[in-house]
């Protein structure tokens, strides 16, 4: 049973994802034993409290260049062994992403190579798949590695535009019929791997 830590930074609606794919038993190679957060105020750490998951908070914006220290020191003293960017708004570097190779997924809002890399994140992907005039978008689930989106895919799912959407209406259902979906798949898979 691998120990794995969620990341992130916001209100955590993929990390439920990935506590109901737990209960569930989608995910049975691995339990999410720690979730962290940059943001004190994160919703997703009331969302894993409720869950009885350890919390820690690791303040960017008070650690400064200490912030990658600190997040490796917090996993190592939790033995987690895989790692999941759920919503983390944080790019990491080269220096971590090495650390972890191979052992830290991410969802992307948009069917990678499309619509990622730095600037693309949240709302921003939608905007500009609608702007372009896609007909297909979707998630994608990938190794993190240096590049912004740049690790091998390792799950898809595409999602139809709608002629009405806004970036509102097509980030939830990508939310939904993808992003909810492949990410548990996707940990289940490599933590099975591992």
């Amino acid at each position: 049973m691998k120990n794995i830590a969620v990341l992130v930074s916001g209100g955590g609606t993929n990390l439920q994802a990935l506590i109901n794919a737990q209960i569930d038993g989608i995910i049975s190679s691995g339990k999410i034993t720690l979730v962290v957060s940059n943001n004190p105020d994160a919703y997703a750490l009331t969302r894993a409290q409720n869950s009885g998951i350890k919390t820690v908070v690791c303040n960017k914006k008070v650690l400064l260049d200490k912030f990658e220290d600190e997040l490796i020191a917090v996993l190592e003293e939790n033995y987690i062994d895989f790692i999941v960017l759920a919503g983390f708004m944080c790019i990491l570097s080269e220096k971590f992403t090495t650390r972890f190779a191979n052992k830290i997924i991410n969802v992307h809002p948009s069917l990678i190579p499309s619509f990622c890399g730095k600037g693309f994140y949240g709302l921003k992907v939608h905007e500009a798949a609608l702007e372009y005039g896609v007909k297909v978008t979707g998630a994608t689930v990938h190794f993190v590695n240096e590049i912004p989106d740049g690790g091998k895919i390792i799950m898809q799912k595409a999602v139809n535009i709608l002629e009405n959407d806004t970036p509102e209406t097509l980030q939830k259902r990508v939310m939904e019929e993808a992003e909810w979906r492949i990410l548990p798949l996707a940990l289940e898979k490599v933590c099975s791997e591992l």
